[in-house]
């Protein structure tokens, strides 16, 4: 399996983070740090994202294994996992194949079922870009902003940008396998699977990636799964309301004692 690059802050019983599509460890870094006054927190590169190995293939039981390989190379026998999108989907497929390395989980605005389209604008305008040709930040940002019109999202987008040893750029992403996958990173869990693992979903009141409806399929996959909203927060929770989402998963992981 792939070897994940990883950070960990603070010490005590461990915490295993995993961000999203076309994110990395970076991400949640800010947020480790305040949890780990109290956890050993460990945020990850998923494969094919930051500074993780390129791969060949991307599929949900794979990025599973990784996260199962990674646990056994830190001593890690049981742990408490935080996934947000894309991560929060490796983090359920753990669940459902390894459920004793699990003793709570929270996944972040990401549900069970099948997510049709969302990123293929954002894909289509990246792979648009000549990376190896251009010259500067800015003119990549320009590229990027004939369709991308949201500054925040080209800014999350350009956190991939890396100096490539010839001296233009490349993209930390594997961005062609990516592309070719995202159907089945926009795939649902299938629907004979089951655990029970003690597992908390956590929406934003402004995002679609779980509404009321939702429900009910959540619960035939994870029939301890409990459901929380963060007020007026979207997707990316962590970055827009980081403190009501701290005193969620604070409050859950406290309950375990």
């Amino acid at each position: 399996m792939t070897k994940l690059n990883y950070k960990v802050f603070g010490e005590g019983e461990p915490v295993v983070i995993l961000h999203g599509l076309f994110g990395m460890l970076d991400n949640w870094q800010t947020f480790a740090k305040k949890l780990a006054e109290n956890y050993m927190v460990y945020i990850v590169d998923q494969r094919d994202h930051g500074k993780s190995p390129h791969t060949k293939e991307f599929k949900y039981n794979l990025l599973a294994e990784d996260l199962k390989t990674f646990c056994e190379d830190q001593w890690i026998h049981q742990a408490r996992f935080i996934g947000h999108s894309m991560g929060g989907r490796t983090c359920m497929h753990l669940a459902l194949q390894y459920p004793d390395l699990v003793s709570q989980m929270v996944i972040v605005d990401m549900g069970v079922k099948t997510y049709t389209g969302g990123h293929q604008d954002i894909i289509d305008a990246l792979l648009s870009v000549p990376i190896e040709k251009v010259k500067s930040r800015a003119e990549v940002d320009q590229l990027l902003a004939k369709t991308i019109t949201d500054q925040g999202v080209r800014l999350f987008l350009m956190k991939n940008l890396s100096r490539s040893k010839e001296g233009g750029y490349r993209w930390k992403m594997n961005l062609p396998l990516l592309a070719r996958e995202y159907p089945n990173i926009m795939k649902g869990l299938d629907q004979h699977e089951r655990s029970d693992v003690d597992i908390q979903f956590i929406r934003g009141s402004k995002s679609q990636y779980i509404v009321s409806d939702d429900l009910d399929d959540i619960l035939s996959f994870f029939p301890k799964a409990k459901i929380q909203t963060v007020d007026d927060a979207g997707h990316w929770i962590h970055a827009e309301q980081p403190q009501a989402l701290l005193e969620l998963i604070s409050d859950y992981f406290g309950s375990l004692h």
